[in-house]
């Protein structure tokens, strides 16, 4: 196949001699021997990225990790430029490059690539993208799925794999999920799955990082509880089956900063895979209620069986930004937790499945974070919470 670009040429037997797994993680700001500079913003670390998915809630954070470090990083760009435009200060001039694709196009994704060391693929959705297309009959008009659960984390993740090896970069980070299962209910968990598996076939010596769900400022979870009771009928808002399935919630800064440090020593990582996870686990329900004691919304949870909720999520699904899907119902209605520490502590040899601890990143405590962006929520906003803060402002 023609690519578009030439490539830097590298040699294949480097990946069957590898170096020894690092157990000492290297600090990601330090400057690299190959590099330029002190280490850190305006120094060349010596070493060149490329990102798929950046513009999503993580991406936008890893892309910050790697301005901060002065990496030179290819940003893939399905849209108009300027959807990424909040990317460009987080680069030095000149650091950073900007490049359109099509995921169904694979030349273009090799233009991303180009002649990266390291290839990160952040590419993912929590639901099937819709779009109108016209339809011979009536009415005319055809609601049809855009990128599927398959294509987008399989069939994607499969075709950056393949560009990798045939382009011979050096590494690639696959991120993942802890919830990835071939026995889930949830097709977005069991395609996450499979697309695990198709990455390490396609690329053998693959970092993979598999978070739990991820929390903070823009994030889908704690962001959704306190929406839902701002907007809650009759300040009801429903639980799936009582809001009893269990959740590990793990802070976004921390995963981009497990991804920085791989990127940093990605040798010392290849084929490892690298899980993340919070400090404890909650029930939905607990979670919503650790939301509510913040944003001082009191609305009544309500248990509504899995059915009956899959039914309201077939309807919701077909808003913009669905709140609530019937995959999402699935995927809520079971466990999304790490494995016991026992289970982690055990694990040996050249596969034992690695966690944050092992890169050097303890896990942010939920408590610590949630409150900073949370508390818009309230009536009043923090400003409620000043003793005297109402009584020193009438009298001025």
């Amino acid at each position: 196949m023609m690519l578009a670009r030439t490539h830097t040429l590298r040699s294949l037997n480097k990946h069957v001699s590898r170096a020894s797994f690092a157990t000492a993680p290297k600090k990601y700001a330090e400057s690299r021997p190959d590099g330029g500079g002190p280490g850190g913003r305006s120094s060349n670390p010596g070493i060149t990225v490329a990102v798929f998915g950046a513009g999503g809630f993580l991406g936008r954070y890893v892309c910050s990790n790697l301005g901060e470090i002065g990496s030179k990083t290819y940003i893939g760009n399905r849209g108009d430029e300027f959807e990424l435009r909040h990317l460009r200060p987080m680069f030095d001039l000149g650091r950073s490059r900007f490049v359109f694709y099509s995921a169904r196009d694979r030349d273009s994704m090799a233009e991303v690539i180009a002649d990266a060391d390291v290839v990160v693929n952040l590419i993912g959705k929590y639901y099937e993208t819709k779009t109108l297309s016209d339809k011979p009959s009536f009415p005319y008009i055809d609601y049809k799925t855009n990128y599927s659960f398959e294509e987008t984390n399989v069939e994607i993740a499969k075709t950056i794999a393949e560009l990798c090896t045939e382009m011979q970069v050096d590494n690639l980070i696959h991120v993942s999920s802890l919830a990835a299962s071939p026995d889930s209910k949830s097709e977005w968990a069991r395609t996450k799955f499979a697309g695990e598996c198709a990455v390490k076939e396609a690329y053998p010596w693959a970092t993979i990082i598999r978070p739990t769900q991820l929390f903070g400022y823009e994030d889908k979870l704690l962001n959704f509880f306190a929406n839902q009771a701002a907007m809650a009928p009759f300040g009801y808002v429903p639980m799936v089956d009582g809001g009893q399935a269990l959740t590990q919630p793990v802070f976004m800064d921390d995963v981009a900063n497990v991804i920085t440090n791989v990127v940093g020593n990605a040798e010392g990582y290849e084929g490892k895979t690298i899980d993340c996870f919070g400090s404890r686990d909650f029930t939905y329900k607990e979670l919503a209620e650790f939301v509510y004691d913040i944003t001082s919304q009191y609305p009544e949870l309500i248990d509504v069986p899995k059915s009956v909720m899959l039914n309201i999520a077939k309807i919701t699904q077909f808003q913009p930004n669905p709140m609530m899907t019937p995959d999402l119902v699935e995927l809520w209605s079971e466990d999304y937790v790490a494995k016991s520490p026992e289970w982690y502590e055990s694990q040996v040899g050249a596969d034992k499945v690695l966690t944050m601890a092992d890169l050097g990143v303890e896990a942010t405590p939920i408590e610590k974070i949630a409150f900073r962006y949370l508390h818009r929520f309230r009536k009043g906003g923090h400003f409620v919470l000043a003793e005297g803060y109402h009584g020193i402002h009438q009298e001025k």
